[in-house]
């Protein structure tokens, strides 16, 4: 008898995140570059082509949520409310992951982010490799490039536009920047809360400069 296929893809994403928590632990307990592929696959029980069937490169385990972030937010700006501008569309974004302490920007011990994160240990281990640190620096290149394409469809314009391409670039360093603020905080003070206030406090000033940025174009 076949396995339906909602419980072969139920089955693969609970092996794809065993993977990614037993890799996960062995990165913030020994540094990511003293971490193989088999010690991973060791620890998470499974076979070394296993864990490359679920993640091509090692990098891909640490930043295991990039992909749901980028679906985020292609999703806000596909759902908005055409009352409220895109560049709105994603401030408001970023309030409503702070209301629901989505793990982008939860700031807890153990939290991990797509931008920046907000868990001590999850900072340090890509201070620690330069493998992570130039991954971190693609990812974010990666983003931008995604934001920009999703604003123009938003408002029906080709792929490239300079506008949303401009818009992105300053949206992904405000929040850049308002997370590693956050992160700082946290680090210094281990204040949640303090942490939410200072994040969300960058992203609404950054966002008041883009807005004015853009003024006169259909993202603003």
């Amino acid at each position: 008898m076949s396995i339906p296929s909602d419980l072969r893809s139920r089955k693969r994403l609970a092996m794809r995140q065993g993977i990614s928590n037993a890799a996960t632990l062995l990165f913030q307990e020994r540094g990511f570059d003293h971490v193989t592929v088999d010690d991973i696959a060791a620890a998470a029980d499974v076979g070394r082509m296993t864990v490359f069937n679920h993640f091509p490169r090692k990098e891909d385990m640490f930043f295991d949520r990039d992909e749901e972030g980028r679906e985020m937010l292609r999703e806000a700006l596909r759902q908005r409310d055409p009352h409220i501008s895109p560049l709105e569309t994603l401030r408001l974004l970023a309030h409503r992951l702070v209301a629901e302490e989505r793990p982008y920007v939860r700031f807890a011990a153990g939290a991990r982010g797509f931008i920046s994160a907000a868990s001590q240990g999850f900072i340090e281990t890509i201070e620690g490799s330069e493998t992570l640190k130039a991954r971190a620096r693609a990812i974010r290149d990666e983003i931008a490039q995604v934001i920009a394409v999703a604003l123009a469809e938003s408002v029906k314009r080709e792929p490239g536009d300079p506008d949303a391409e401009l818009a992105a670039g300053l949206l992904l360093a405000t929040w850049t920047v308002a997370l590693i603020q956050a992160h700082l905080c946290f680090r210094q003070k281990q204040d949640a809360d303090e942490a939410k206030t200072i994040f969300l406090a960058l992203v609404d000033k950054g966002s008041t400069g883009i807005q004015a940025a853009m003024a006169g174009t259909a993202y603003a």
